[in-house]
């Protein structure tokens, strides 16, 4: 695996459309993520979309800088900061960790910049 001190970059607009199909894929209807009116009556005061539909993008990162093999040992740990609003633009960013272990820090923003994720990936060796 060659080094890279960043990942590829991968963005998403997540629309309604995104969100639903997410929904059917794996199966979760939750109001919160699929209801308008139930979403809007939440504290969360709308729809928000699944944590994991965002969370993809860091794959789908390590995948376009290292290939699809780069994945089989990789580890993940990641905090939820934010959610992510219907109509937010997000991007994946991972910068090579300061400790040398092969590992990357990674962030998931917004369009306004602020971290929905934030966490570590770490490649198998």
């Amino acid at each position: 695996m060659d080094a890279r001190a960043d990942l590829v970059t991968i963005s998403l607009c997540v629309d309604r459309a995104t969100i639903r199909r997410y929904a059917e894929i794996t199966d979760d209807f939750n109001p919160i993520h699929v209801d308008p009116d139930f979403a809007a009556s939440t504290p969360m005061g709308g729809i928000i979309a699944h944590g994991m539909l965002s969370m993809n993008l860091i794959w789908q990162a390590l995948r376009a800088t290292h290939g699809d093999e780069a994945a089989r040992d990789a580890r993940l740990d990641v905090r939820f900061v934010r959610p992510v609003r219907e109509g937010d633009t997000v991007s994946v960013m991972g910068r090579t960790s300061p400790n040398g272990n092969g590992s990357y820090d990674v962030t998931v923003v917004n369009q306004r910049g602020e971290p929905v994720i934030t966490g570590t990936l770490s490649l198998g060796n």
